[in-house]
Parts: C-alpha cells; structure tokens; sequence
C-alpha cells in the first residue's frame, strides 16, 4: 500500500481534535513545483549578479554541486511528465507535488490529510485525503495540485499534512508559513 489510490477532495476541511501519539511520524517529506519553464531558464543573467573574471562567488555553488543538483532537478520534471505528449497533457502535468513518507509502529486505520492554502484563494484551506486500513510500518502518500487547479487558484502557498486515526490528529507536519 503507498497510496497508489487517487486522494479524495474535501468539500468542507473541519478542524479535529489533536491527540499526538509516538506510535506515528512523519519521516520525509518531497516537494516539487512542476512549471511551464525549466529553472534553468528562468534564471536571469545580470551583469550584476556575475562575478568579475579570476574572482570566485563565495555565495556561488561549487560547480559540480550544482551540476549534480541541476540533474536531480532536470530527473524529477522529465519524471513528472513522462508520457504527457502533446501541450495539453502537459499543461495538465504542472503544479505542486507533495510526496509524504510516515510510519506507523502499530497497525491502524489511518487517514492521511493535506490541508493547504492557494495564491489567489489567500486564507481559504482546502484539503484531500487518502484513507488506509489496518496499516503497518513506513508508507509513502502523493498529493498533488495540478493542471486547472494549479493554474486557477494559484501555487501552494502554506500546508499542513496529518496522519489521522479514529478521528483524532495523531501526527502532523507543516510548512513554516501554516499558522
């Protein structure tokens, strides 16, 4: 089970009652912001923001830290868009991804939930989420907000992820802008 099943949307995000619990925890979290342009060619080239010939950046990376960054970068968006062909069906491909691992130490009916807050909704919070039964050990959960949704509403500005068993919050993780 790593949540190969599609995240159901919620009509009405309700806020639960919190009861945290050891027996659950986020382990790694992946964001990735698919987007019409690379990065490579967003970056703009300012005399200046280059460095003068024979002087080093010290703000810069090394080059081979950001050629191995770049590839990781290039991996993912190639990845992301693998089968989408013509420009719609990539148009529908662009977005916010979020990739979840947690664990579960004991088995348990969980409730995995991505509450988050777009760009042009402002302090709106909408929210999907993928139900598990009896679950056991590390699993990983995609949500993603793409295609209509990503370019209507805007990018992901803030979000929380919680781990959800019997209708109480038992794990949570969020970005530092959630409030």
């Amino acid at each position: 089970m790593s949540g190969a099943e599609e995240p159901r949307v919620l009509e009405e995000v309700k806020p639960l009652p919190v009861a945290l619990s050891k027996d659950f925890e986020f382990r790694k979290t992946n964001l990735f912001s698919l987007e019409q342009t690379p990065l490579h060619q967003r970056e703009s080239k300012t005399p200046s923001s280059k460095s003068k010939p024979g002087k080093l950046s010290s703000t810069a990376p090394s080059s081979k830290s950001a050629t191995v960054q770049e590839a990781s970068i290039t991996f993912e968006r190639q990845y992301r868009l693998f089968g989408a062909v013509t420009m719609l069906d990539q148009r529908q491909r662009f977005g916010d991804y979020f990739d979840f691992f947690w664990r579960a130490k004991r088995p348990a009916d969980i409730t995995v939930r991505l509450e988050y807050r777009q760009e042009k909704l402002h302090e709106h919070v909408q929210g999907q989420e993928i139900s598990y039964r009896n679950v056991h050990g590390t699993h990983k959960t995609e949500f993603k907000i793409i295609g209509d949704d990503y370019f209507d509403d805007g990018r992901v500005i803030s979000w929380r992820c919680l781990l959800i068993e019997n209708g109480r919050i038992v794990a949570e993780k969020r970005s530092y802008m959630w409030e």
